[in-house]
């Protein structure tokens, strides 16, 4: 369902409920990573500092796209780069930022994920980019950020994670899970030699299928 449909206070729930589930999926652990959904002319996102797995629809946070947040709590460190990404991507409506072990395995060698495998068509390019490093919770992280994800629904972030958007926050979550996988695949595919890498036209045909992949068909 449309986040920007959805009533606010169960917008809440949905990602408090993202960011457990980041946790029970081995995404995140302790207070790391962040989730968010664009809610109005501004985002709800998950606060700074708390135990993830604990987090409930009260301790998420509203915070206007051009002022302060709201109650409390203090948003995610990392506010600004879901912030840009809903400023300039507006077929973004959550976004969610992981520290799982193989994605941030390979952002420390500042590498993304090659053509290796169709799978990485799901990402929306022939490959997964890794962005620049920045300190974390800067507007240069969040410039590195809009860059790597240009065409793409997902990135790395050298040394630190990666992370993805979608047009819900389930849809977030799924694309973060698979790329996750993605990267230890390709891990493990390079302990034995160097992956055979797709084409730029066998990945081009496994974009353009993925454009209808999992969607219901139109009702006549």
């Amino acid at each position: 369902m449309n986040p920007r449909k959805i009533n606010p206070s169960d917008l809440r729930q949905q990602v408090a409920d993202t960011a457990r589930l980041s946790v029970e999926r081995g995404l995140n652990q302790g207070s790391s990573g962040n989730v968010s959904v664009r809610c109005g002319m501004g985002m709800l996102i998950t606060p700074s500092g708390l135990a993830t797995d604990a987090l409930g629809p009260n301790d998420i946070v509203y915070l206007p796209f051009d002022g302060e947040a709201e109650g409390d709590l203090p948003p995610s460190s990392e506010w600004r780069f879901h912030r840009d990404i809903y400023l300039n991507r507006p077929e973004a409506n959550a976004v969610v930022h992981v520290h799982s072990s193989f994605a941030v395995s390979l952002s420390c060698l500042r590498r993304g994920v090659p053509p290796f495998h169709y799978m990485v068509a799901l990402a929306g390019g022939k490959d997964i980019h890794c962005a620049e490093y920045a300190t974390f919770g800067t507007q240069a992280l969040s410039d590195h950020i809009l860059e790597a994800l240009a065409g793409r629904y997902a990135c790395l972030m050298a040394n630190h994670g990666l992370v993805a958007l979608g047009e819900t926050a389930e849809r977030a979550l799924y694309i973060a899970l698979e790329v996750e996988v993605l990267c230890e695949q390709f891990w493990r595919a390079s302990l034995l030699g160097q992956p055979v890498f797709l084409t730029d036209a066998e990945m081009a045909e496994a974009i353009e299928r993925f454009k209808s992949y999992g969607k219901r068909r139109a009702r006549p």
